[in-house]
């Protein structure tokens, strides 16, 4: 098995056994496991859509346009009782991960970083050369408002405390607050190390980057396709990270659905498809 494989299975794995020896007493060993199951997935596919669909291809690169009130329910939403993420310095963050990407003035990730490094850099990214969130959804209360510092120190609080009372057991509670930051570090990891880390995965395209595509279905499902690099650094305002109909795209998947709710239209950049990329059409 794969390294990165293995250390996803392991962390969700651990995550469910974690929960069921430390769920309440009234509770079941089975019990306990199913809650802590389904918390991580509830806080994963919103923290995907948030993050790798909203924030990513639809604000950093301007390759969906999705309702306004829908982008701004959602971020207020998830970062209250979900893992807070601050979309201003993400965003401003992800764009110059592109533009320097792997050289002096990517914020995630140098050439030479290796996997600790990495990890460190999780929490305490290099600093940004200048301000690239400037976009006028960034001036909006909203956006503002999650933005500050203050709403970042409210957000641990809060989604621990609302957490702590749907469960009634404070050891718990910490348990799976802490187990669903650990998979998303995972997750992180995947799409900062693993794919920028020439030792894995394959490329399509031969970029003077690091950029690799990780096509295993676990990668791909926890970050919503964003472990497909190499696609997406190359073409990287295209709305689809799968270049080829080969190749398992989970975030396309959802944001079809997301269309057929009427919450989301393509832009003319996110639409049109690149003349070296393998598909017959977009199929938005």
């Amino acid at each position: 098995m794969k390294i990165y494989n293995l250390v996803g299975y392991t962390a969700i794995l651990l995550h469910c056994l974690l929960a069921a020896l430390l769920a309440p007493p009234e509770w079941s060993f089975w019990i306990g496991a199913l809650v802590g199951f389904v918390y991580l997935v509830l806080v994963w596919f919103w923290g995907g859509l948030y993050l790798a669909v909203v924030l990513h291809m639809g604000i950093a690169h301007r390759a969906l346009d999705f309702n306004d009130t829908f982008v701004k329910l959602l971020t207020i939403i998830y970062n209250t009782v979900g893992i807070y993420v601050n979309p201003s310095s993400w965003v401003d963050r992800h764009r110059h991960h592109h533009i320097y990407s792997d050289r002096p003035g990517d914020p995630n990730k140098l050439s030479e970083d290796g996997f600790w490094k990495t990890l460190y850099l999780s929490f305490f990214s290099y600093r940004c050369k200048s301000s690239l969130a400037r976009d006028k959804i960034f001036k909006s209360r909203t956006f503002r408002l999650v933005s500050n510092s203050y709403f970042a120190v409210f957000a641990q609080i809060s989604s621990f405390g609302l957490l702590w009372l749907l469960v009634r057991d404070w050891r718990y509670a910490l348990m799976l607050w802490l187990g669903v930051r650990v998979t998303a570090l995972y997750a992180n990891m995947i799409q900062n190390y693993w794919t920028h880390d020439r030792r894995f995965g394959s490329r399509r395209y031969g970029d003077d980057d690091n950029a690799m595509n990780i096509g295993d279905w676990l990668p791909v499902t926890l970050t919503f396709s964003a472990c497909l690099q190499n696609n997406h650094h190359h073409h990287p305002r295209f709305l689809r990270l799968s270049h080829d109909d080969s190749e398992y795209d989970f975030g396309f998947i959802i944001v079809r659905i997301i269309k057929r709710m009427g919450l989301v239209e393509a832009t003319a950049a996110g639409l049109r498809r690149p003349g070296d990329v393998p598909l017959q059409e977009v199929g938005f």
